[in-house]
Order: C-alpha cells, then structure tokens, then sequence
C-alpha cells in the first residue's frame, strides 16, 4: 500500500510515500550543470537557428567557440558561448548574414557581373573561397562569403567593369587557378590561429603534403605517425562515395612546385619548436599520447614568418638569414641548390 487516505469531517489528506532516487539518478550531469556546461554541437547548431554547414562554417571562421571533452571526442559549444550570441543584436539573421556563402552565379548576379567574369577575378586570386562542395558529377563547387563579396566591390568597383587589366589577362590566358591554393592558405591560417600546441601546428603544416613530400622533410617515423595522428578534421561536406573522398583529400593537398617547397619550409619551422617543447611519443616511453592538453594555456606566438603568406600579410616580404637558408634548404632535400625560396605572393 502506497498512500492511506485519513478523513476528517470535510478534509481529506493524502499521504504518499516517496520512492527513495537511486544514486545514479541522484548524480548529476556534469556536462549539464553548472557555468561550464556544454552540448553537443547539433544541439547548438539547432538553438542558434543554424544549419549544420552553417554552423561548421562559423565555427571554422571563429564565430562560435568550442570546448574539447575532458574525456576526448566530438567538440562541444558551451552553454555560455550560446547564450553570448543568442543575446547579440539582431539575433538570429545577424549570425546567419555573416556565415551566408554564394556559388559562382549568385556571387555574380550579387556583384552586378558576368558569371564569366567572375570567375576570372575568383582565378586570379582577387577573391578568395570560404569552401566547397561536389556536386553529382564530382566537381568541385567553390562558395565564397558573402560579407567578403560585397567588402570587394566597394573596395575594388574598377575591377567589376571595363577592360580586364593586363596582368590579370595574363594569368588567365596562361590557364592559372589560385581558387584552391587560396582556400588552402586561408585554411591553414585559421586552422594556426586555434591552437596553441606546436605539435598541433605542425600537423597543420604537414596535412598539406602528401606522404612522400612529409617523409622527405620528417626522417623520424614517430614524429611523422604523430603528425599524422593530430592532423585537423578535412574539410566541409561529407562526399558519399570513394572517389569523392579522394577527390576532396587531394584538394587539400599543395600542388604548385612553389607552394609546395613554402609549406615544407614553414614545417621545418614549426617542427624545431614542436622538437624543443617536448618530442613525439614513442612506444613505451610513458608520455602522453595526446599533446595538446599537455600545453599550458596561453596565446600562441606564431614563428617568425618567411614571407608574405597568403593575402592577409603586412610589409615586405623578408627572407632568412643565409646561413638559415642553407641549412632549411639542406634539410628539404635541394642541398646547396641556388633555388630561391618562394616570396610568398598573393594566393
């Protein structure tokens, strides 16, 4: 008998006896309670009114901030970070607007241009895809941001009309494409900017080499399995089919001789301070597996820079001294070669 009911005149009671929670039940979630509470990232995507491209998107542009699991796994949005951009102005369409991308027509009709003539400014680097997709017939679909389409035309509307400046019908009369190698500097620049680990920034570096070009430049087995091991999610879209896949992993690999020998270079850079923090792992050395929690908190001090890199660069390209010219040529497998190193151009 679970209640017994006692009456008295016009008043019933009721008395029930309450089943005692188990201590399961009684514990609680550490991932929903208290300030550092987190959910997972199609929970937040669906609270902030996003799609999920959108959402990977923003989060690869630095709008929303994740948290890595304790424990491992997938990244998780802390419930703070939701409740900072749901409470910012003109929520949601404000957040929307910033991660909206256009394909090569709606790009050109936002800009008042030719399809064809927007593809030309896309080719010579003077705008620069966000991402990517392939379509039925695995070709590669580029999308460009939005907000940056309409930064470009205020600050370039010569180039939006009249005749094609020689430099730029040069390029394309020679067949040049920076498309990729621009969505791959950009990337690589964000992917830098959201870690401060320099194994993790190296795996960054190598993740745009293919695996003979990274055993060339890493001897070591260890450190190049290491590499291998913490390099960055692949890129936007899920292709359902293998020749997809291949097709999207080789995107992301450098392919110009020029790049190619940039990012080894940049490498061997991030590689010496990844060496002098602390080496890879090796079988049964007892040292973590995972480095990046092994690192204090704080900002990341990027290396001293080569060169201009990418469009986002300032001043005049600088090269290393001669003697670290020799030595990270000797050490790229060109030996005394009179090579120059790139000067970082415009991608």
């Amino acid at each position: 008998m679970t209640a017994t009911e006692a009456t008295c005149g016009r008043t019933t009671r009721t008395y029930t006896k309450h089943r005692r929670p188990t201590a399961r039940e009684h514990a609680p979630d550490p991932r929903a309670v208290g300030p550092a509470a987190t959910v997972a990232s199609g929970r937040a995507a669906q609270e902030l009114g996003l799609k999920r491209g959108e959402f990977d998107l923003a989060v690869h542009l630095g709008l929303i901030g994740t948290e890595a699991p304790p424990g491992g796994g997938n990244p998780r949005v802390g419930r703070a970070e939701i409740d900072r951009l749901r409470a910012t102005a003109g929520f949601p369409g404000s957040l929307r607007d910033r991660v909206r991308t256009a394909g090569t027509a709606e790009a050109a009709a936002l800009l008042g241009i030719s399809p064809v003539r927007f593809t030309g400014l896309a080719r010579v680097g003077c705008v620069s895809p966000v991402a990517f997709y392939l379509n039925r017939y695995r070709a590669v679909v580029w999308l460009y941001l939005v907000e940056e389409l309409t930064a470009f035309a205020a600050r370039e509307p010569e180039l939006l009309g009249g005749r094609t400046p020689d430099g730029m019908r040069a390029v394309l009369k020679a067949g040049g494409d920076r498309r990729a190698r621009n969505w791959r500097a950009h990337r690589t620049g964000r992917l830098l900017s959201r870690t401060a680990d320099p194994w993790a920034c190296a795996a960054v570096r190598a993740s745009a080499l293919d695996p003979v070009q990274l055993a060339e430049v890493v001897d070591d087995p260890y450190e190049r399995a290491y590499l291998v091991r913490m390099r960055p999610a692949g890129a936007f879209g899920r292709p359902g089919s293998v020749s997809g896949r291949e097709a999207m992993e080789q995107l992301m690999l450098a392919d110009d001789p020029d790049e190619i020998l940039w990012c080894r270079v940049n490498l061997v850079m991030e590689l010496d301070r990844a060496r002098e923090c602390r080496p890879a792992p090796r079988p049964g050395d007892g040292r973590p597996r995972c480095g990046p929690a092994a690192v204090p908190p704080g900002p990341r001090v990027p290396p001293r820079p080569v060169g201009r890199e990418g469009r986002g660069g300032h001043g005049r390209p600088t090269g290393p001294r001669p003697g670290l010219r020799l030595r990270l040529l000797s050490r790229l497998g060109l030996g005394g070669a009179a090579r120059p190193l790139p000067s970082g151009r415009d991608r």
